[in-house]
């Protein structure tokens, strides 16, 4: 059975990228429907934190995409409806400290300086005033005016309705099943377990399941599965007033290593609730509850805020991230398949990256001069995909 109606571009996936690609999409005129398997913005999206940072980030690609990101989030949510476009966007700014060899930090400060991110490393004094309650260990620290926060499932929800308010649809509970394509190999739709739907192109946007689909519709990508937990606190008086978290956690993000990982992130929500957090771990999917991984995240964030040993945890939660095995985003056209898109592989930064991945799909899209370089997140690099043959 066919659907009624097409589209230019179905997106896989309603997270936050697949919703910011299909906004970005919508906003240029081009006719998008969207479609997940589940409700939108209930995998990835809603076990993540909502940061838009550029402080954790080494100078290169990456970096450089999340500072065109973090200055395109403003203009994207200025352009939406105006009933959907509270996200609680947040300014606050983000503080890393050391409780060690200050050494490390200010030299990672100073490379980011000179990539154009606005790094004002501190002293102890100057941190406790941003943030009195911080432990006194501290040794060094670097104030990064920049890093916001939203909150990732009204963000991906507010995206969304930008589409549908152009024309374009999404449609949940409806499961992609691979491409058809012509006899000269283009796709012309997506099978689905409700239907085809006629369409130009396929965004592959499914987040740990990227790799999965990307191998159902013929052009396998190596996406792979990176757990994160989140401890919450009950709401409190406001407390933290930054995006706080130690040095180590730059090291975290950009190792590859499969075992576990934890580094102590702490920020508060408009609601009053504290985030702990983070952990990585490559264990598949997973989802079990893992104690040690929560008693080693209290560890953590009772030794850099001492005040939260007396505050109780209400509740934790997981999801999968997206894991490239070059830690890099995969954004554009799969060249083995005409017609079949991909815009994954961001990990625990797609909620910060989104903004920037959707206007640069677009503009690949439309033939458009790139806001960023884009060949740093091609489909055919080395670690993505094996080869470059044709799929038959």
């Amino acid at each position: 059975m066919s659907q009624p109606s097409g589209a230019d571009v179905v997106v896989v996936g309603a997270g936050i990228i697949g919703a910011a690609c299909a906004e970005a999409l919508s906003a240029a005129g081009v006719r998008v429907i969207v479609v997940d398997r589940g409700a939108p913005a209930s995998g990835t999206t809603a076990a993540g934190e909502g940061n838009v940072l550029v402080s954790d980030k080494e100078p290169g690609p990456e970096l450089a995409l999340a500072i065109a990101s973090r200055r395109e989030w403003p203009a994207v949510l200025a352009r939406l409806p105006e009933r959907t476009a509270d996200v609680e966007w947040e300014d606050k700014g983000g503080l890393v400290v050391a409780t060690t060899d200050p050494g490390p930090l200010a030299a990672f400060a100073q490379k980011q300086q000179a990539a154009g991110v606005d790094a004002r490393v501190i002293t102890p004094a100057d941190a406790f005033e941003l943030e009195p309650l911080l432990t006194r260990a501290i040794t060094a620290a670097v104030h990064y005016p920049e890093d916001a926060q939203l909150q990732p499932v009204l963000a991906a929800t507010a995206l969304l309705a930008g589409v549908r308010a152009r024309g374009g649809q999404v449609r949940a509970g409806v499961t992609a099943q691979s491409v058809l394509r012509d006899a000269g190999g283009r796709v012309i739709a997506l099978e689905t377990d409700a239907g085809t739907i006629p369409c130009g192109a396929v965004l592959n946007a499914c987040g740990p399941w990227a790799g999965s689909f990307g191998a159902a519709a013929g052009a396998a990508i190596e996406i792979h599965p990176r757990r994160g937990m989140i401890l919450v606190t009950s709401p409190l008086p406001e407390c933290v007033k930054h995006k706080v978290y130690d040095a180590d956690y730059v090291g975290a993000v950009g190792s590859g290593d499969a075992e576990l990982q934890t580094s102590t992130v702490v920020e508060s929500t408009r609601a009053g609730t504290v985030l702990i957090g983070s952990s990585r771990e490559r264990i598949g999917f997973d989802d079990s509850v893992r104690v040690k991984v929560l008693r080693e995240l209290a560890r953590k964030a009772v030794g850099l805020f001492p005040f939260l040993g007396e505050v109780a945890v209400m509740r934790a939660y997981g999801g999968f991230r997206p894991y490239a095995p070059d830690h890099l985003p995969v954004i554009g056209a799969d060249p083995r398949i005409q017609g079949l898109w991909h815009a994954t592989g961001h990990e625990g930064a797609g909620i910060g990256l989104a903004a920037s991945t959707g206007r640069l799909i677009t503009e690949l899209f439309l033939g458009l001069e790139p806001h960023v370089d884009p060949a740093p997140f091609r489909v055919d690099r080395p670690a993505v995909i094996e080869a470059m043959e044709p799929t038959p």
